[in-house]
C-alpha cells in the first residue's frame, strides 16, 4: 500500500490503516458477491450501509494519513459504522461470504476504537 508516513505515524496507527483497507476491499467483494447473486440477499439499504462503510474505512485511512485533528472523530465514526454493519452481515450467518465481511468489519471497528487516543 502506497502512503505518506507523516512525523506521527504509529505502530498502532499502520496497523489501524492496513485493517480499514482491508475492511473497505471486504464490503466491495462482499456487495460485488451479492450482486452477482442477483441482489437476492441484499436489500438497497444494506448496499447502501455496505458502501457507507466502505468509503468510512477509506477516509479514515486518510485521515490518519495527513495527521488531520480530526482523526480521532473519524475513527470512532468509521468504528460506528462498521460494528453496524457487522451486525447486517451477522444475520445472513448461513453464508461464508456475509461472515468473512462481519470478520473484517469486527476487526476494524476494533481498530478504529483503539485510535481514540492516539495524538494527531
Amino acid at each position: 500500500m502506497m502512503m505518506m508516513m507523516t512525523e506521527t505515524m504509529t505502530p498502532e496507527m499502520q496497523t489501524c490503516m492496513d485493517v480499514c483497507m482491508d475492511c473497505h476491499k471486504m464490503c466491495m467483494e462482499t456487495m460485488t458477491y451479492c450482486m452477482s447473486k442477483s441482489g437476492k440477499d441484499m436489500d438497497k439499504s444494506m448496499m447502501s450501509m455496505m458502501r457507507d462503510c466502505s468509503e468510512m474505512c477509506m477516509m479514515c485511512m486518510n485521515m490518519m494519513m495527513s495527521g488531520s485533528e480530526f482523526m480521532e472523530r473519524t475513527c470512532m465514526l468509521c468504528a460506528e459504522m462498521c460494528d453496524r454493519t457487522a451486525m447486517a452481515c451477522e444475520m445472513m450467518s448461513d453464508d461464508a461470504k456475509m461472515m468473512e465481511c462481519a470478520a473484517a468489519c469486527r476487526k476494524c471497528a476494533e481498530s478504529c476504537r483503539s485510535m481514540q487516543m492516539m495524538p494527531a
